[in-house]
């Protein structure tokens, strides 16, 4: 069997890894192989300290055929297979440009990013804002494990992580601890164009060398990508990373797949997604979740939903109408879905300000508002990739890295961002094209513009390693402590402001979420008067997944550096009273690290961005916010008010001018 592999793949093509800070041998777990893997035990992804566990990327070798068939896997640990791993990942962030918005959308059309770091001039001084560890190598069987140490910011320590092989000599890599900084002591004022900082995130390509039985065999490489903690891990964003990239490679590598539509398959778990929105945003819990006007998983409704019957088209079209377009309603907040797009800014003006799903996903609800779709069953994904067939497991972990990450808004994003959708990246489907050592990216020069960007000398080819994590901000948890929902917006009337929607990544950064505490309260009988009534109003409430944080916006941002650790985990529980008053299946925040006595559980649920002279001036800020205390009925522990840059990419309402420039390098 082993003379029919004429090559061979690395799979995933691009495999996640994800920080933590758990220091135990096993304070590490691997992530996602197939799109629908069997939820965590309660309290799996943190360790008895309350540290968070590292989830690691697994890469495997598969054997194919002259055909473009899969043989087999190919297990360094049988007879006959012999490899070395290598792993060459770093971190580019501080030595790149700043993020604004998106380069490759028409807001950014004629503008420019500055260099972060731009008074470190010179390409040697330069050289010491990346983190780079070099390429490491790994024997199976050969060593326990290989750290990528060696990498330094301005002088400092930096390790990107390690790797090992597991038992069958499949390569497993876990990033960093999470650990940001500023050895020059700067301080945090972004959400990500910190200059002076430093984090561990990374990325990099994942190669090998392959032996079988003394013949030597190409191996197509793959990529890691090492992001943020995934806070609510069995929760998916309504188009992820792989919904986009599906459309991006579908024009002219078609991705293998049925023309016809199935509501199993391809409408159910569209709508499930919104249904999921319920664990981490209470709007979506409001609306879409257990018991809401459009509860799309309620038996009843969801009946009629996957009914071709003439009587439900209405209904059918009712759903895909609501669906965003953006030629018809680009600007207005109130079509699905209610997430913030790329273009976002607080004075909106941008097609781009709110998403939509994907032209493949929103193709497929056209058919279905039709009627013309299958309601034939079809089998799910298997819960373990050993399950499914040989010939199906390249696909299925390709997938899986990638439906558990998010597309949408890439402002930046949480795991990689804008570049990630342009062919120009890859060697072929879902596989990045490595750039060569002898190949050194040219100098872009102090600003990096649109047209530069995306032209055929621009950074959009052939990736160095920290490519892709190198648009991200930095220091990540500035970013996360920022993507918040309900940013109050000149776009609706004052009257009808919502702290709840639209909302920024809640599928990995929760918005609002059901407590340990309401969580016990729910999952108890009916034992006497009122009880019933003290069940319902624990299931509706959510806390602020951020009430944790403390002070001002920017006080907040230096709190989410050190204590990112402490948030809760989204995790799924059973509810085991078994009346059917509640769903079988909830999912519940994990109890925070932080000291919440006395605490509002709506402390930041409302969050007010000022232009950043009204944030310096006590009297400004104090007014603003008696303003919005009387209108919203929030208490003042429960808003945050400040400029955040993230809602002003142009620098309009910046005290200093920040924000993107016009390609001549005026503001």
């Amino acid at each position: 069997m082993t003379d029919d592999i004429a090559y061979a793949k690395i799979h995933p093509a691009i495999g996640v890894a994800r920080v933590g800070n758990s220091t135990l041998d096993d304070g590490w777990f691997l992530g996602p192989e197939t799109p629908e893997p069997e939820p965590a035990p309660v309290g799996f992804y943190k360790d008895d300290s309350g540290a968070i566990k590292r989830q690691a990327a697994r890469f495997r070798i598969y054997g194919y055929d002259s055909s473009g068939r899969v043989v087999r896997e190919l297990k360094p640990a049988e007879a006959g297979v012999e490899v070395e791993w290598a792993v060459h990942v770093a971190n580019r962030k501080s030595a790149w440009y700043n993020f604004d918005l998106a380069l490759d959308i028409p807001d950014m059309v004629g503008k420019a990013s500055a260099r972060r770091n731009s008074k470190i001039d010179g390409e040697a001084d330069r050289k010491r804002l990346v983190v780079d560890p070099g390429r490491k190598t790994l024997v199976p069987g050969s060593a326990t494990q290989v750290e990528f140490s060696g990498g330094t910011f301005l002088g400092v320590d930096v390790p990107l992580g390690r790797m090992h092989t597991d038992e069958d000599g499949r390569l497993v890599v876990l990033g960093g601890r999470g650990t940001s900084g500023a050895p020059g002591g700067e301080e945090l004022h972004s959400f990500g164009n910190n200059d002076g900082w430093y984090d561990d995130t990374s990325d990099g390509p994942v190669t090998a060398t392959l032996v079988l039985n003394g013949r030597p065999v190409e191996v197509a490489g793959a990529w890691v990508v090492v992001g943020p903690p995934n806070y609510a891990p069995d929760v998916k964003t309504p188009r992820t990373l792989w919904d986009l990239l599906h459309d991006v490679f579908r024009p002219q590598h078609p991705v293998p797949g049925p023309e016809e539509v199935s509501f199993e398959r391809d409408i159910k778990p569209i709508l499930h997604r919104f249904c999921e929105l319920q664990w981490v945003n209470k709007g979506y819990a409001t609306h879409h979740g257990f018991g809401g006007p459009e509860d799309f998983m309620a038996p009843a409704l969801l009946d009629r939903l996957s009914s071709r019957a003439e009587r439900n088209r209405e209904l059918r079209r009712q759903v895909y109408t609501a669906i965003r377009d953006f030629e018809r309603d680009g600007l207005s907040p109130q079509p699905w879905p209610w997430f913030y797009g790329d273009g976002m800014a607080s004075k909106p003006k941008s097609q781009l300000q709110y998403m939509t799903l994907s032209d493949t996903q929103i193709e497929q609800l056209g058919k279905w508002a039709a009627g013309d779709f299958s309601t034939a069953p079809v089998p799910g994904f298997p819960r373990r990739l050993e399950d499914a067939p040989v010939a199906d497991q390249p696909g299925l972990l390709d997938r899986a890295a990638l439906d558990f990450c998010l597309a949408d808004a890439f402002h930046p994003g949480c795991e990689v961002t804008w570049p990630i959708r342009h062919t120009t990246m890859y060697q072929e489907p879902f596989r990045i094209l490595h750039r060569a050592d002898d190949d050194p990216e040219p100098d872009y020069g102090p600003q990096l513009s649109a047209e530069r960007a995306l032209g055929a000398d621009g950074p959009l080819h052939a990736q160095p390693p920290g490519g892709l994590t190198r648009w991200m901000a930095i220091p990540w948890q500035a970013d996360t402590a920022s993507c918040r929902s309900g940013y109050e917006s000149n776009a609706l009337p004052k009257a009808r402001y919502d702290p709840h929607l639209p909302t920024f990544w809640p599928a990995r950064v929760p918005n609002h979420v059901l407590t340990e505490d309401d969580f016990r309260i729910v999952d108890q009988k009916a034992d006497g008067a009122g009880s019933e009534e003290e069940r319902q109003d624990a299931f509706a409430r959510r806390a602020s997944w951020l009430r944790g944080l403390r002070g001002e916006y920017k006080e907040q941002l230096a709190q989410a550096v050190k204590e990112w650790h402490h948030f809760g985990i989204v995790e799924t529980r059973r509810y085991t009273v078994g009346d059917g008053r509640f769903p079988e299946v909830v999912q519940v925040e994990s109890v925070p690290g932080f000291p919440l006595e006395g605490v509002s559980p709506d402390r930041n649920l409302v969050t007010v961005h000022v232009p950043e002279a009204t944030s310096l001036d006590i009297t400004a800020y104090t007014g603003v916010l008696g303003d919005v205390a009387a209108r919203t009925g929030y208490s003042a522990e429960e808003i945050t008010i400040g400029y955040i840059d993230k809602l002003d990419p142009f620098g309009e309402e910046s005290a200093n001018g920040g924000g993107a420039r016009s390609a001549d390098g005026t503001a």
